[in-house]
């Protein structure tokens, strides 16, 4: 194919194919749409790409994203949020997720990803030593262990679960309960089932 089309689209198609989720066949398809819309709109998906690591801050107590004018998430820093009791979530998209149902009224952790060694990615390094501290300052009652119904995410559950002991803490731990099918990421789930999931979560 690098004959038979000019190179400045062969690069827009290998980059677009580095995006999860996307195969050869959805590149071509995005490139050429884009080729031919109007420029302006090549131009705002480029300028708003090139601006995504200088516009999106994480907040450094709940690792939630934020804007750079931000010093802390909003949803930490509202005062109508119960800052005694915080779900753990794998990455900040699940947060989103858990709003959308409605049902939740305290804080969030964001872990920054699960425990899975064949991923390359060890407890040391998640967010799990700021979630006992945490726990500490802000005197948690509760930690909803909000991680995915996957192998890694049980496994992340664990070991939190085990830290928090070390830690001896008295905190109440518990875990997102029914209408997670196992495999399915919380990002993905409808609101429903969260809602279902949270009012039914079980002490771990």
């Amino acid at each position: 194919m690098n004959q038979l089309l000019p190179k400045a689209l062969l690069a827009v198609i290998d980059e677009l194919g580095r995006l999860p989720g996307v195969g050869a066949r959805t590149a071509e398809r995005y490139a050429y749409y884009l080729l031919r819309a109007e420029e302006r709109t090549a131009s705002g998906l480029a300028q708003a790409i090139a601006s995504l690591h200088q516009g999106v801050h994480v907040c450094p107590v709940t690792f939630a994203l934020i804007d750079p004018d931000m010093d802390v998430s909003p949803l930490y820093s509202d005062n109508t949020r119960n800052k005694q009791l915080i779900a753990v979530v794998e990455e900040p998209l699940d947060i989103v997720a858990l709003e959308r149902t409605g049902q939740y009224s305290g804080t969030y952790h964001v872990l920054g990803g699960a425990i899975s060694p064949i991923d390359g990615v060890g407890p040391e390094q998640l967010h799990i030593p700021e979630l006992i501290a945490r726990i500490r300052s802000d005197e948690v009652t509760e930690v909803i262990i909000a991680t995915n119904a996957s192998v890694e995410g049980e496994s992340t559950a664990l070991f939190i679960q085990r830290q928090i002991e070390q830690a001896k803490l008295t905190t109440k731990l518990t875990r997102l309960a029914r209408g997670i099918p196992v495999g399915v990421d919380l990002e993905y789930a409808d609101q429903i089932t969260l809602s279902h999931a949270l009012e039914g979560r079980r002490t771990l």
